[in-house]
């Protein structure tokens, strides 16, 4: 972990620099493997399945009794964690429904919004070395709670052709029983163009590595929508002489275990926290199975000591974290002052692992510096807002000079036109 000392603000846009790949080295790969899948369908998708996840399939779906095994080989504790977790998000999410209202804006004009599901969405689930069960919850249930009439999934086989029983039995929790077992770049390129067997969707979600990102951006710009441009995972945690640096410590190797390109950051203002912070994660990440990973990505990761805690703030809202910890004194006052966070996790005994799993908030969040501009996914990402209104031959007669006024002055008459009409027929 590299360590910066009362940095200047001219060098902060070095200093919190992601570890990113460039997409646009990726592009003409990416460009080659979408036009073979559109092409080619289920043929280009075995091919790349097996250039890229070393198995060969001949049926890619998950049938039900595979299923039904994967419910009978699961462990009974972890099965219950995944329902109590699968509680706790739909509870949180069932809470975003949103009620419409029919508003008045002037005498006989009545206008109003309705929120309606995305008829087809598609779920990426990372399988590969850390297969994410747990975003098949965060992704299923408020696609369910939405009312998305079909929702397929695609997570990628391991070379026998398996698919790991928690992500099928999550699957199960959500009600979903169409999924394939494809991954990587070849499942974007289904789902965003369909095949013979995996159907077209209107949005596709879900994480991924450098290369499942540059393909949902590539088929962003002209096939189907996208939750996110989200990449590698990062957390931020913000402390003071209050956190504790065993807890502080965990919190960062959690995160960059995730992978070699992911990042962390610690911003403080206790030069000691620094180096007791360090000392005990060395201890923890010898523990760790994953070690080689977290250490990897220890390597593009900062300490940064600032001189107060107004800098702290100024310097997180500037990175704009995926997810923020505040371990400081008055936690939640300070919490009130992010703008720029994913997800925000506040006091000693909140960790971010609580977001991944189990506190019911959605651990689908934008990176890499996209929490400036995106939200998280909630239960509006399953959605579209269709607006609405009507208005009485009285509404006309109140509203129809104001169309006629301003249709003129943009020279647009056939829209003038179309209120004068029904002016003169609703007197």
């Amino acid at each position: 972990m590299q360590i910066y000392r009362y940095p200047l603000f001219n060098t902060w846009p070095e200093i919190t620099r992601r570890p990113t790949a460039d997409f646009l080295e990726k592009i003409e790969t990416v460009s080659k493997v979408m036009s073979k899948i559109r092409a080619e369908g289920d043929a280009a998708v075995r091919k790349f399945t097996l250039q890229f996840d070393h198995a060969d399939l001949a049926d890619y779906r998950v049938s039900a009794d595979e299923i039904d095994e994967a419910d009978q080989i699961l462990e009974p504790k972890l099965k219950n964690a995944i329902h109590i977790a699968a509680q706790n998000i739909d509870t949180f999410h069932v809470a975003q429904k949103a009620v419409y209202r029919i508003i008045e804006t002037m005498p006989g004009v009545k206008c109003w919004q309705k929120s309606v599901p995305i008829e087809k969405v598609g779920l990426y689930i990372p399988g590969g070395s850390a297969p994410l069960f747990s975003t098949v919850l965060m992704l299923g249930i408020p696609a369910m709670i939405a009312g998305c009439r079909n929702v397929i999934l695609c997570t990628p086989p391991d070379r026998n052709g398996k698919i790991h029983p928690a992500i099928l039995f999550a699957a199960s929790v959500c009600h979903i029983t169409e999924i394939y077992k494809v991954g990587g770049m070849q499942a974007i390129g289904a789902m965003a163009y369909g095949t013979e067997t995996v159907p077209k969707v209107d949005k596709i979600f879900g994480p991924g590595n450098s290369w499942v990102t540059a393909a949902k951006q590539f088929v962003s710009n002209s096939e189907c929508a996208i939750d996110m441009p989200a990449g590698p995972s990062e957390v931020a945690v913000m402390a003071d002489e209050t956190a504790n640096p065993a807890f502080v410590a965990a919190d960062l190797l959690s995160q960059a275990e995730h992978g070699p390109d992911s990042q962390v950051i610690l911003v403080t203002t206790e030069e000691q926290l620094i180096k007791d912070v360090i000392k005990v994660m060395g201890k923890q990440l010898k523990a760790l199975p994953r070690s080689e990973i977290a250490a990897k990505a220890l390597e593009n990761s900062r300490a940064i000591l600032v001189k107060d805690v107004e800098e702290m703030l100024t310097l997180i809202n500037f990175y704009a974290p995926e997810h923020l910890i505040i371990a400081t004194k008055d936690a939640a006052v300070i919490a009130d002052r992010i703008i720029n966070a994913g997800s925000v996790f506040i006091g000693n005994y909140t960790p971010e692992c609580a977001g991944d799993y189990a506190s019911g908030t959605n651990h689908t969040l934008p990176t890499n510096g996209w929490a400036k501009s995106f939200s998280g996914i909630g239960l509006d990402s399953f959605c579209k807002k269709v607006t609405f209104q009507e208005i009485t031959s009285e509404g006309i007669k109140n509203l129809g000079p104001v169309i006629e006024e301003m249709a003129q002055a943009e020279q647009l008459f056939a829209h003038k036109n179309a209120a004068t009409l029904r002016m003169k027929e609703a007197k």
